[in-house]
């Protein structure tokens, strides 16, 4: 089998052991286990297991990349907004664990220094949030624009932990989607207020 095949084979099953079992089911343990591929064999593929968690992710920004580019646009950037954050929400949902393994390796990452793909698979998701900010509040200037842009995402990102896991329900009992709205339009809220007033 050639090394793209036999790479594609372990990520496949990789997501699999994630979805089913968790993320601390991923182990290089239960992947030689599942794929029948020896431990040397794996790292051989991907040096270690960090590495192969690192494609995991890229995988799930492409994937949640390709289904935010499904959602229309039209003329009206808050319903736009509001649409982007409604399959964000439910992509994450409907891939809990593989979300949470995303954002767990930021959690743990010893280091801040990200690879120039992966920030970029990071810009082509947050690109069509950026230009809608530019329709929402076109007055304020681009550094602080960009900014708020990217305080946005890093606060859904953030929030987007809790939505992965059952602790959310001890704290709220409101809707998850709903919470991510309010959030949004909240934050939208305010910033076309400071910018009127500029």
């Amino acid at each position: 089998m050639e090394k793209d095949n036999i790479q594609n084979m372990l990520l496949n099953i990789g997501r699999k052991i994630v979805q089913e079992k968790g993320t601390e089911a991923l182990t290089v343990r239960k992947l030689s286990e599942a794929s029948g591929c020896s431990v040397g064999a794996i790292y051989n593929q991907f040096a270690n297991m960090e590495n192969f968690i690192v494609v995991e992710n890229y995988m799930t920004l492409d994937a949640l990349g390709r289904k935010l580019a499904t959602v229309p646009q039209t003329q009206n950037p808050y319903f736009d907004l509001n649409n982007l954050l409604d399959v964000f929400v439910d992509f994450v949902l409907k891939n809990k664990n593989l979300w949470y393994l995303l954002y767990h390796f930021h959690l743990r990452k010893e280091t801040h220094n990200y690879s120039f793909l992966y920030l970029r698979k990071v810009a082509a998701i947050t690109s069509r949030l950026n230009a809608l900010m530019q329709q929402i509040v076109p007055k304020m200037e681009r550094p602080e624009r960009i900014l708020s842009s990217q305080v946005l995402w890093l606060t859904l990102f953030g929030l987007s932990s809790f939505l992965t896991k059952e602790m959310l329900d001890s704290f709220s009992k409101i809707n998850r989607k709903t919470l991510c709205q309010i959030l949004l339009n909240t934050y939208i809220a305010g910033l076309t207020v400071i910018e009127s007033k500029e």
